[in-house]
């Protein structure tokens, strides 16, 4: 599990800075065929998208740029804050209860489009959570 410092400023934003992070378990699909419906699939460790995101912005981020806005569904991951400072940028978290996909999760990038991606439950077992990462790389 990624340790993290969190500090709250005058504006109520967290400021997250992770101070041991573990690889994130992440599936891409190739660029090759163009624009799709879902890019890939995360596997991550808990429902703590202050944990988790800035690992998966970090592996994003030679692709898909600089992200600065992410959907979740609210109903699927812990309270946590509007917006967060990732390494350095300010990024807004919209948590929906009217998501398309509970176990989706959307990261738009400004000039580079958008990424979704399939959210594989933290607790699945490991075999069931490679199967549907191998079937969205």
């Amino acid at each position: 599990m990624a340790r993290r410092t969190a500090m709250t400023s005058e504006a109520g934003m967290q400021m997250v800075a992770a101070h041991h992070v573990l690889p994130v378990r992440l599936a891409l699909a190739g660029p090759e065929g163009g624009p799709r419906r879902i890019d890939g699939a995360w596997w991550p460790r808990s429902h703590d998208l202050r944990d988790e995101l800035p690992s998966l912005l970090a592996a994003l981020s030679a692709r898909w740029g600089r992200i600065t806005r992410v959907t979740v569904d609210g109903t699927q991951w812990l309270a946590g804050p509007r917006r967060m400072a990732v390494a350095g940028r300010v990024v807004h978290i919209n948590r929906s209860a009217a998501a398309a996909d509970r176990r989706r999760i959307c990261l738009l990038s400004y000039g580079v489009g958008r990424c979704d991606l399939v959210v594989v439950p933290p607790h699945t077992p490991v075999d069931e959570a490679a199967r549907v990462m191998a079937e969205r790389a």
